[in-house]
């Protein structure tokens, strides 16, 4: 009662960044927060508005997990990247030629038949190393231990359908790991593994973060608007079935033990590789942040 009455005193006077400081009179820093990260190709842009809001709060999670795009961006939030360095490389890579799914005439001198496989031996068909090489450019993390948050990584063992989560060791493996599309990105053979997308078995990580006070989870999955006019192409219809086979398991994931913030984006009209639309996602994803703003207040004062 004692610990409630001083949380919901620091909000009212100082805001979130005096309530945490408030609950780290007792516990040494403040609430522990989880943050699980889902999958969602491009539409995962959304989660860097929502890293923007702890930025604005003054508030950081103590661990965070993350399911292929959410691999991506966790793992540069945890090496140290700002939510305008994070804006600033997705514009690069996606108003570069790096991306063979870019609307645009110009970028690096890199053309999509440099991603493009003609064998198909690795399973693939795009390459992932030209991204990689941007990061690299603008973080210093190459694994786990450099990290300043500690972070999981998600993905899936292909032998055995199981969640393999990864928290040592090579950090981009790791990532490329968790974001191994089938079919479309190469699988990670690790130890004795072959693996694939993490969010062929857990697309929104929140049971992996271990126990905290505050356990939140961003679902960047989108949504599909029927138009009568237009039929889905193949593309659309493999990966947005994907997509529904992601979200009923999140559905029955949040029905056997729901996180204590769960924030869903509303994104339409973004496909799985729309890297060249960061501003637009952002902008979608603003509704999502003022209830994860709000969810966070509420969640501080109890």
């Amino acid at each position: 009662m004692i610990r409630c009455a001083l949380l919901a005193l620091a909000i009212a006077v100082g805001g979130l960044s005096a309530a945490t400081s408030a609950w780290g009179e007792e516990d040494g820093g403040g609430p522990s927060i989880g943050l699980a990260l889902g999958s969602g190709g491009a539409g995962g842009l959304a989660h860097i508005r929502m890293i923007e809001v702890f930025e604005e709060l003054g508030l950081r999670p103590d661990t965070v997990a993350g399911t292929s795009i959410g691999a991506i961006v966790g793992m540069l939030y945890a090496a140290g990247m700002d939510t305008a360095g994070m804006r600033e490389l997705f514009e690069t890579f996606g108003e570069s030629a790096l991306n063979p799914f870019a609307d645009n005439d110009g970028g690096v001198d890199i053309g999509p038949t440099d991603l493009l496989k003609l064998d198909f031996d690795d399973g693939s068909v795009l390459d992932s190393d030209g991204f990689f090489e941007l990061v690299a450019e603008r973080i210093d993390a190459r694994s786990f231990e450099d990290l300043d948050i500690p972070l999981k990584v998600v993905a899936t063992n292909y032998w055995d359908g199981e969640t393999v989560v990864l928290s040592d060791g090579d950090l981009f493996e790791a990532v490329k790991a968790s974001m191994a599309v089938p079919g479309l990105f190469a699988p990670v053979h690790r130890d004795d593994r072959l693996l694939v997308d993490g969010g062929t078995s857990n697309p929104l990580p929140w049971d992996r973060l271990g126990e905290h006070d505050i356990v939140i989870a961003i679902d960047v999955t989108g949504t599909r608007n029927q138009d009568e006019d237009e039929s889905p192409d193949l593309a659309d219809l493999l990966f947005n079935t994907f997509e529904i086979m992601q979200q009923s398991m999140i559905a029955q994931m949040r029905k056997a033990s729901p996180p204590d913030v769960y924030i869903k984006p509303e994104l339409s009209g973004v496909r799985l590789l729309h890297f060249d639309r960061v501003d637009e996602i952002i902008e979608q994803a603003g509704p999502a942040a003022d209830e994860l703003r709000s969810a966070l207040e509420e969640a501080l004062d109890k």
